[in-house]
């Protein structure tokens, strides 16, 4: 069995604070009522609702509104005036109905039948036309406006709320992104690492495997040969495995940047591809190449990019396919340049690495290479070639300014659209729409409500004020003249509201009376005056007390 939940204690202390203040206000209701008011009725009952509505609120606040507005509802029976006290505590529950339901349509129901519940008390007890407009625009209006003001109160919190929770978030995710950027950066290094010393080691090792042939040596000096020979190679796979291990796949706009650091910091940064090249037939590579076109004037990254495409396709030949012949070819066109590196198939006596292995397998050479080469706006080609191996690259001679329409999401693993829009703007534009739906609610419930109450109380204000009799007029009046003569003093129209007591009084038999307000106060009974004809004769007239004692 569940045990009921016990209410914090900052909760028990406002909703007692609650409680004093509407309970000091029927309290001073009740006294200001006088002796027609009943203790039962107009003090005990209301204090025991409020003291059960007030809690009531928290879980469900439109039945506590239900609640309060039946006190209201009961005030109308009032002979005296339909106003007390309770009208406060309406206010307060639909300001706390407002804001503790972020959804309009139900608050929207509770509101309409609490004046669903006034019109019906209003007509089943036949109150006059002041409790009407009592009915139709004072306790309307403190439904209504409290609960636009307590919607909006929510809205400004959940704004600030939402507000901090995004810093938060922002500022969390900035973390994260400053430390992906340093991961980043370092898989570049270590990458372009790989590029420059792996192409010079497998040159390294090309040399020592060549010294093992000379007739000069000694056994032991072979033996030391071809243990530096491995032991250069392992120090290359090695290399390759680290950069298996830090490489992640990261923003196209981020590699550029960061790449463009590393070449620019490497050793090999003032190379060109003309001391690549000869570096690697002093090596003992049989590499030839040719270059045809104009040469252009290109951006550093270009030259970097195609530098590295003729870099890593003598790399994986020299540690593939050893001893083959390499053909190097660039050609210059008007927007781009191709660049072509071929090797032949590798002597039969050739020692290769792993076998028939292909370049690059299971390493991060060429990935890495197609990675550069694609940020850079180009594209990468590999394949077997005539038994042997091809790299093709096209480099345009611009890169794009901004390269790639796909960026890897960060701890996604997946990718995201550059266009696709952020989550903090998403987040923002739904804040926005809600706000913009309470400003829409906020006008169009007064607007709505007007439309009704608005007429209704000109309509009551013109019946009022137009059968309004002057006591000096009244006072003019004689009986036995004829309703032609009188006709000057009359109002334009009787009076249609008559209190049911006022109806009721003894009148001339035979005769037609009509009623006129001795006043134009809109707020407060004031005494009628009856004029009873006859045959269109005034016959008789009184003054009869709108609350007699």
């Amino acid at each position: 069995m569940r045990r009921p939940r016990t209410p914090p204690t900052r909760y028990v202390l406002a909703d007692g604070a609650l409680w004093a203040v509407l309970a000091a206000a029927t309290g001073f209701g009740f006294r200001d009522a006088g002796g027609a008011a009943s203790p039962v009725l107009d003090l005990l009952l209301p204090l025991v609702v409020l003291a059960v509505a007030v809690p009531l609120s928290h879980g469900r606040p439109g039945a506590a509104v239900l609640m309060v507005n039946g006190l209201c509802a009961l005030g109308l029976a009032d002979s005296a005036t339909p106003a007390n006290a309770h009208v406060l505590s309406l206010a307060a529950l639909s300001f706390l109905l407002g804001v503790r339901i972020a959804r309009v349509p139900g608050p929207l129901v509770v509101l309409a039948a609490c004046l669903g519940v006034d019109v019906a008390a209003c007509a089943v007890l036949r109150v006059p036309a002041v409790w009407w407009f009592y009915t139709l625009a004072l306790l309307p209006a403190a439904l209504l406006l409290p609960w636009l003001a307590g919607r909006h109160w929510r809205g400004r919190r959940e704004l600030v709320r939402e507000g901090w929770r995004l810093a938060q978030s922002l500022e969390e995710r900035q973390h994260l992104v400053a430390e992906r950027a340093r991961l980043t950066e370092r898989a570049d290094i270590a990458a372009d690492m790989h590029d420059s010393l792996g192409h010079v080691l497998s040159l390294v090792a090309l040399r020592a495997g060549a010294l093992e042939l000379s007739p000069d040596l000694t056994d032991r000096d072979r033996a030391d040969l071809a243990e530096l020979r491995g032991t250069i190679a392992d120090a290359v796979e090695q290399l390759r495995e680290t950069v298996a291990v830090l490489h992640e796949p990261r923003e196209p706009a981020a590699g550029v940047g960061i790449g463009a650091g590393a070449d620019a910091s490497s050793p090999s940064a003032k190379d060109t591809v003309a001391d690549l090249i000869g570096r690697a037939a002093a090596s003992g590579v049989p590499v030839r190449w040719e270059q045809r076109g104009a040469i252009p004037v290109l951006p550093p990254l270009v030259e970097r990019g195609m530098y590295r495409v003729v870099q890593e396709a003598l790399t994986n030949a020299v540690k593939h396919a050893p001893g083959s012949a390499v053909s190097v070819g660039i050609d210059h066109e008007g927007d781009r340049t191709r660049v072509s590196v071929v090797n032949a198939a590798a002597p039969r006596n050739g020692r290769t690495r792993a076998g028939n292995q292909a370049p690059d397998a299971g390493g991060r050479g060429l990935t890495g290479l197609r990675e550069r080469i694609t940020v850079l706006g180009g594209t990468l080609r590999t394949g077997p070639h005539q038994g042997g191996f091809r790299v093709t690259a096209v480099l345009p001679h611009q890169a794009p300014a901004r390269p790639a329409t796909r960026a890897t999401a960060p701890g996604t693993g997946g990718h995201i659209d550059r266009g696709a829009s952020p989550e903090s703007t998403e987040r923002l534009a739904a804040v926005r729409r809600a706000a913009r739906r309470r400003a829409v609610a906020a006008f169009a419930a007064p607007v709505t409500a007007a439309a009704f109450f608005v007429p209704a109380a000109v309509c009551l204000a013109w019946q009022l004020t137009t059968g309004v009799l002057p006591p000096s007029r009244f006072d003019a009046l004689e009986p036995g003249r004829s309703r032609a003569e009188l006709g000057p003093l009359l109002p334009a129209r009787t009076f249609p509201y008559p209190p049911d007591h006022v109806r009721a009084a003894a009148r001339p038999p035979g005769t037609d009376c009509g009623f006129y307000r001795s006043g134009r106060d809109l707020l407060d009974e004031v005494d009628l005056y009856r004029l009873c004809w006859s045959d269109d004769v005034l016959v008789s007239k009184d003054t009869l007390e709108a609350n007699p004692r």
